[in-house]
């Protein structure tokens, strides 16, 4: 769930998220704006399934931003956090979710939360990349593979993958991607590759999915919903789905499928 919270004076927006803070789970995206038109732009670029708006700010008010917020995602929960009781027709003729007198307290954001208008799905991986590793290394998005300008970039995103989160360097990267160890000899192709990469996922809205740092690069393991993942959490059916093959196209995976067959002989065992 993504969450955003809007209002112009600082010590309220503070406490407000504070106390959205002491709400929600671990999982729940919080953002926090004392500009609406900046609320505004940050829903337009990320699905935002409650906002919680101050009506009375200043320049734009709460009403406004709601009716742009609606405009952007008609699915969207409004809730009105305010100070005055005179706002409550035009707040619910919006068909707001809910309206909060302040002080916002746990008790009444959590009744909110727990009674919106809209109904927020929990199932966090339907809106994931799932990644397969069992067999060919593939990814979807949608529903349908995700398509890259070069067969490289596939790659890069694999070995990130099998890094499990840790930061790979450019240089590993291209020894790894092209099984060359000559210095420099690719710095050039790389460079497309990771550009290739990079703007396939800004344009599918997935530019959180990997981390970068000056000279490497990382996936955000809990931005994917992956097999092997899920293997490694203990997961019975991950395990049945493993039929001897872990991105069977790589050869570098070939260590990484040795691993997963040693463990699933022990399981084997220990089960015996």
């Amino acid at each position: 769930m993504r969450i955003i919270a809007v209002d112009d004076e600082k010590p309220a927006l503070q406490g407000l998220m504070a106390t959205i803070a002491q709400v929600v789970d671990e999982q729940t995206e919080v953002a926090g704006f004392r500009e609406p038109a900046e609320a505004i732009a940050y829903a337009s670029e990320n699905p935002v399934d409650v906002a919680f708006l101050d009506i009375e700010m200043r320049g734009m008010n709460g009403l406004q931003a709601a009716e742009e917020l609606i405009r952007i995602n008609p699915d969207i929960n409004i809730v009105f956090t305010t100070g005055y009781s005179e706002y409550t027709g035009e707040a619910f003729g919006l068909h707001a979710s809910g309206y909060i007198t302040k002080p916002v307290t746990v008790e009444k954001l959590s009744k909110e939360l727990a009674d919106l208008r809209r109904p927020v799905s929990r199932d966090d991986d339907a809106k994931k990349p799932q990644v397969q590793t069992f067999g060919n290394f593939e990814i979807f998005f949608d529903g349908k593979p995700l398509t890259f300008q070069y067969n490289k970039t596939r790659e890069l995103v694999a070995y990130l993958v099998d890094r499990q989160g840790a930061f790979v360097s450019n240089g590993e990267l291209i020894v790894i991607l092209w099984d060359d160890d000559r210095p420099g000899a690719h710095n050039s192709y790389f460079k497309n590759i990771r550009s290739d990469l990079i703007s396939t996922l800004e344009s599918c809205n997935l530019s959180d999915m990997v981390v970068r740092q000056r000279g490497k690069l990382a996936i955000v393991k809990d931005k994917i919903d992956c097999d092997y993942y899920h293997f490694l959490d203990g997961d019975e059916k991950a395990a049945a789905a493993y039929q001897g093959e872990y991105m069977a196209q790589y050869s570098w995976g070939e260590m990484t499928n040795a691993a997963i067959y040693d463990q699933i002989m022990k399981n084997d065992m220990n089960r015996g």
